[in-house]
């Protein structure tokens, strides 16, 4: 067989344990992978770019939404998982009390800011908020940023007081930058988002990327995946 680059686009939520998956299957493989990360809403735009993409990893409906309008023509998914919302605070500080939904709201409005992203998570985060009851209060101290990577740099350089939000995932894979991990939401208004791999039909390496996306199935991936979070 011979070496092929296979290209994946993938939201950065599931990138912990996506990074576990692609270094062991280049392992496994003579296969080389080159994986790029976005926020789930950016996708469709990378996808306008001259790179070439063989996989694009994101939640079903962005998935669907590609393939109405003509972005992506699919050989078939794979579900990874999905994953749940969490809140974090700055390393060091004292952490809020977030185990009830009445406790997570106490701690809210008593924050002096609340970080989110503009992705996913921020829109559910945002329609929470209202179905809360706090929507008004919060909004005057919300900052919200493009991706995951800017409200981590915030908050871990922020000020005592910030809560900030992302998937579960990413979060406790930079506990050690900076920030702590308080936990996820409460069950009862979790918000899981579910994640699933598509091949695109007129990719570079589809015979290879196809080997890929079965690997996804495998008892070693879904390990990986479940490790990290990824439920």
């Amino acid at each position: 067989m011979s070496r092929r680059e296979i290209n994946i686009l993938s939201a950065g939520a599931v990138a912990p344990g996506l990074k576990k998956i692609s270094a062991a299957f280049q392992r496994d493989t003579i296969q080389h992978v080159n994986v790029t990360f976005a926020t789930a809403p950016a996708i469709p735009e990378r996808l306008d770019d001259s790179a070439p993409i063989d996989i694009v990893i994101a939640p079903p409906v962005v998935l669907d939404d590609l393939a109405r309008s003509g972005k992506i023509s699919s050989l078939g998914r794979v579900l990874l998982g999905r994953i749940g919302v969490g809140v974090m605070v700055r390393a060091g500080v004292p952490q809020p009390p977030i185990a009830t939904v009445e406790q997570l709201k106490k701690s809210l409005l008593d924050a002096t800011s609340v970080v989110f992203n503009r992705a996913s998570t921020g829109t559910y985060l945002e329609n929470l908020f209202q179905r809360l009851g706090i929507g008004a209060e919060l909004e005057r101290k919300s900052i919200r940023y493009p991706d995951f990577a800017a409200v981590l740099e915030h908050v871990s350089r922020g000020e005592n007081g910030e809560i900030g939000f992302g998937a579960t995932t990413v979060i406790v894979e930079n506990v050690d930058k900076g920030v702590a991990f308080v936990g996820p939401l409460p069950a009862e208004i979790q918000n899981y988002t579910a994640y699933e791999a598509a091949v695109v039909e007129n990719g570079a390496a589809n015979t290879a990327a196809m080997q890929f996306r079965d690997y996804l199935e495998s008892p070693a991936a879904r390990s990986a995946l479940a490790q990290s979070g990824i439920l």
